[in-house]
């Protein structure tokens, strides 16, 4: 995407860990640079998942555009092949308009998809795929749920730091790519050139520091629950969304699925929910760490937040 002199349009990624700011960030942002949010958290794609995805709601919508929410049912598929056409369709026609697209949101990979492309590994190969999956199930039966990843680890270390040892999906998928391919999906990124990153783009990193994270994360688990997050679960089962389905295994919904069947207490689900998510905060810090020319700031510095946008746009 091309501004008329022929330069890429910009874009600025507010990224970060659960519970950092990011939302409140990205609204100043636009607001202030006359911009747009994107949405880049894979749960917010999902309708009807509103108070465990602590999406944006009607005052906050109404203050600026938002891209990329209740995209789809929770029983339908979205993947970040998808949402890398999505976003970069949406970013284009915000620059089109002479606005700032601002993509927003904790999904590291789904960023990258719209920044970078995705991973150009060939096509599945099921039977493959099939063989590493049982490979998985013998070995959490022998009590080694983790050797998969460890493969991984030898095979591309740079992967399987992105990659948690429990999500058998994306370790199995990189480990099928090496396979096919002959070479770590680290390295089969699409290029650094203008056509793979049709975007100038300034890409923020907010994080408050581990101990106020955890605060947040702890505030926020509570102030779902206060607003409704286990009957926003029953409303979930009553629409004939089970516990079942991918969206609704996410932290927040897994837990409160618990308490609508009786196999757990409120308050046990409440402590395990902030525990969880504290983990995931962790593992999106390791993510961001990689990201080559990211800028980490404190999202309580909301001028030096503003002077880092401003000089960005200024350099174009």
């Amino acid at each position: 995407m091309k501004t008329p002199d022929g330069q890429r349009a910009p874009l600025v990624v507010v990224a970060g860990p659960s519970a950092a700011g990011k939302t409140a960030a990205a609204l100043a942002l636009a607001e202030r640079f006359d911009g747009e949010v994107i949405n880049a958290d894979s749960m917010q794609v999902y309708r009807y998942l509103d108070i465990g995805t602590a999406k944006p709601g009607p005052v906050e919508r109404a203050r600026v555009p938002h891209h990329l929410l209740d995209v789809v049912d929770p029983d339908d598929s979205y993947s970040a092949g998808r949402f890398q056409l999505d976003a970069r369709a949406a970013a284009a026609t915000i620059a089109v308009r002479g606005r700032l697209p601002l993509l927003t949101g904790g999904t590291g990979l789904y960023i990258r998809a719209c920044l970078e492309g995705l991973v150009e590994g060939g096509a599945a190969d099921p039977s493959l795929r099939a063989s590493l999956e049982q490979e998985a199930e013998q070995f959490a039966a022998a009590g080694e749920p983790e050797r998969l990843h460890a493969r991984l680890v030898a095979l591309d270390p740079e992967s399987a730091a992105r990659i948690h040892p429990n999500d058998l999906r994306r370790v199995v998928r990189a480990i099928e790519i090496f396979q096919l391919t002959g070479r770590p999906a680290s390295e089969l990124r699409a290029g650094p050139g203008a056509e793979a990153r049709p975007f100038r783009t300034l890409y923020l990193v907010l994080d408050p520091g581990v101990e106020a994270l955890d605060a947040r994360i702890d505030a926020r688990a509570e102030a779902m629950i206060e607003a409704g997050l286990l009957q926003e679960v029953r409303d979930l089962r009553d629409r004939g969304y089970g516990p079942e389905l991918r969206p609704l295994q996410a932290i927040g919904y897994r837990h409160m699925a618990a308490v609508v069947d009786g196999s757990d207490t409120l308050v046990n689900a409440r402590a395990a929910m902030q525990r969880d998510t504290r983990r995931f905060a962790r593992r999106q810090r390791t993510w961001f760490r990689a990201v080559r020319g990211a800028v980490w700031l404190d999202p309580r510095d909301r001028a030096g937040i503003e002077k880092a946008v401003e000089q960005f746009l200024e350099e174009a």
